[in-house]
């Protein structure tokens, strides 16, 4: 049987969420070059702005993912000025380092809150308008949904539940007319992994790791990757390509992380302890890249 057509994107409306930077950002340019219509959620009004520039027709909403009532103004002010919304793209997120028995628990909820919960609260107050318009839910977790390294419990557990969630939500609405997918990346040169790379314990473990998991790949390669995968209301996007093979393999590519492990956990251990002793455990804990660094700013406002 012959594939079905790509589902044109001109006209459609695209709510995305961490739209200021990275691959929200790259993503909201290349769909609006080919026509859709697209809602700019973040934190940052004058970044965002920036990204609404390249971005014909654009709106842009300044919410935190943890604030349901913020979120809520967004997702009717999007119906209010585009007409309705076929596309959500729950894509803001978070990524402190750090240790289980040490890291600032602060941390660890914020980030399970806005990578988790987060994305639970934003497809939910835009599902009836994905609903009437029988469009597609694209949720981002990670290819640390899969493979769970030390010093990343956090940001793995949180990618874990959202690829737990996207699974359950794509049985419950699929008669409705609505697919949903599941965006898994490994590292792409974002401010998200430049900042985990700067980061001590990030650096450590990054350093250690082998094969196709230590290599960065482009913005550009994500975001083109999800472009598609809204045209095809994809079940799976997946940055690099062979994450496809990788993730049938989960059990087995468990053990081996978890041999890579030994080899990582003593030393990131030591070196986030002392980063504690020398910044507290909240400064050790902050997530990680300019955007986390806005997330925790709106935490303290």
């Amino acid at each position: 049987m012959a594939a079905s057509p790509p589902w044109t994107l001109a006209g459609r409306t695209v709510l995305v969420t961490g739209a200021a930077r990275g691959i929200g950002a790259e993503v909201s340019r290349r769909l609006a070059a080919r026509g859709a219509r697209v809602a700019l959620v973040d934190l940052e009004p004058d970044v965002l702005a920036g990204v609404a520039a390249d971005c014909p027709g654009a709106v842009t909403f300044v919410a935190d993912v943890t604030d349901p009532a913020a979120l809520q103004a967004a997702v009717d002010g999007t119906v209010a000025e585009l007409g309705g919304i076929d596309v959500v793209f729950a894509n803001a997120g978070i990524a402190p380092m750090g240790m289980v028995r040490s890291m600032d628990p602060a941390a660890f909820e914020r980030t399970i809150d806005i990578n988790l919960l987060g994305v639970w609260r934003t497809v939910r107050a835009c599902l009836p308008h994905v609903i009437e318009r029988r469009g597609y839910v694209l949720d981002v977790a990670s290819v640390a949904a899969v493979a769970h390294l030390p010093g990343m419990a956090s940001y793995a557990a949180s990618k874990a539940g959202v690829e737990a969630f996207t699974n359950a939500l794509r049985g419950e609405v699929r008669h409705l007319g609505v697919d949903v997918g599941c965006a898994y990346f490994s590292w792409i040169d974002t401010p998200m992994v430049r900042g985990a790379d700067a980061d001590p314990v990030g650096s450590e473990m990054r350093g250690k790791l082998k094969g196709p998991m230590a290599r960065t790949y482009t913005v550009a390669q994500a975001a083109e990757a999800v472009v598609e995968g809204i045209e095809h209301r994809s079940r799976s996007v997946l940055t690099p390509a062979w994450l496809r093979a990788f993730l049938p393999l989960r059990h087995l590519v468990q053990r081996l992380t978890d041999l890579q492990a030994r080899a990582i956990a003593p030393e990131a251990d030591r070196l986030f302890q002392e980063q504690i002793d020398r910044r507290g455990a909240a400064a050790a804990s902050a997530p990680v890249g300019e955007g986390g660094a806005a997330a925790m700013a709106g935490r303290t406002e």
